[in-house]
């Protein structure tokens, strides 16, 4: 049996969630809390194989419950109501989550994930996502699951991104690069805005590798160039300015 606790402070979503997860013969629910402090109590006597964690609770968030934890032996499925914050954080560590109300569809699907994956794989994505949280963009990294696997890409080495239709090219200051099955509107929206910038249809530029700006190309340290978009130009000039004094 899979032995499931359920982290939430809304009474409803509780019963909600205990509810669905009776659709799941191999599921048992232990208990259900609260808060996070509540939840830190029950996980470290009842220890869990997965547990569903609201991300904002009244006492704290479920980022910061998990950073209370000296060790991490479960899964996590975050849950979260859609445009919160926290949603960008999650999909940028490649963090598994359900949105408020909970469909059980998507539920399945998100137990079904559960059971593929090995346990130490999704310790190292939690704790790896607690570490990105409190780390200056020099030091993040970025997680992409992918057909090949897993890829790690730490953020101060990507020079820019080429989209091709659905598909993305991540480029680095050498000639490496890397196609994900991802659209440029996808980085733009996982990506951090003061170290990268949509500045052209087709690409998005990393801060650190801007060397000069003219009238329609970026030159990058690396000795690529991109197109400027006239549209964008005063957007990215602005942008630039503000923030390549962080660099």
């Amino acid at each position: 049996m899979i032995r499931c606790i359920i982290i939430d402070d809304d009474p409803f979503m509780r019963d909600l969630l205990t509810d669905k997860l009776a659709f799941f013969d191999d599921i048992e629910v232990l208990i259900t809390a609260k808060d996070g402090a509540e939840g830190l109590e029950k996980i470290e006597k009842l220890k869990p194989d997965l547990i569903l964690l609201d991300v904002e609770m009244t006492d704290m968030t479920g980022f910061e419950m998990l950073s209370r934890l000296e060790k991490i032996n479960f899964q996590t499925i975050f849950v979260t109501s859609y445009g919160h914050y926290a949603i960008k954080a999650i999909r940028f560590n490649a963090l598994d989550y359900l949105l408020k109300p909970v469909d059980l569809e998507e539920l399945k699907d998100a137990v079904k994930r559960f059971r593929e994956k090995h346990a130490s794989q999704s310790k190292r994505r939690v704790k790896r996502a607690l570490s990105n949280l409190i780390d200056s963009h020099s030091n993040q990294r970025l997680f992409l699951t992918t057909q090949q696997g897993e890829l790690d890409i730490p953020l101060k080495e990507i020079a820019f991104i080429q989209g091709e239709r659905n598909y993305s090219n991540i480029r680095f200051g050498s000639d490496k690069k890397i196609l994900v099955a991802k659209t440029l509107a996808d980085f733009e929206e996982l990506l951090p805005h003061d170290a990268f910038f949509r500045c052209h249809k087709s690409y998005i530029v990393g801060m650190n590798y801007i060397e000069s700006v003219g009238r329609e190309r970026i030159r990058l340290s690396s000795g690529q160039s991109l197109v400027l978009s006239r549209r964008r130009k005063e957007e990215f000039l602005e942008w630039w300015a503000i923030n390549k004094s962080s660099r």
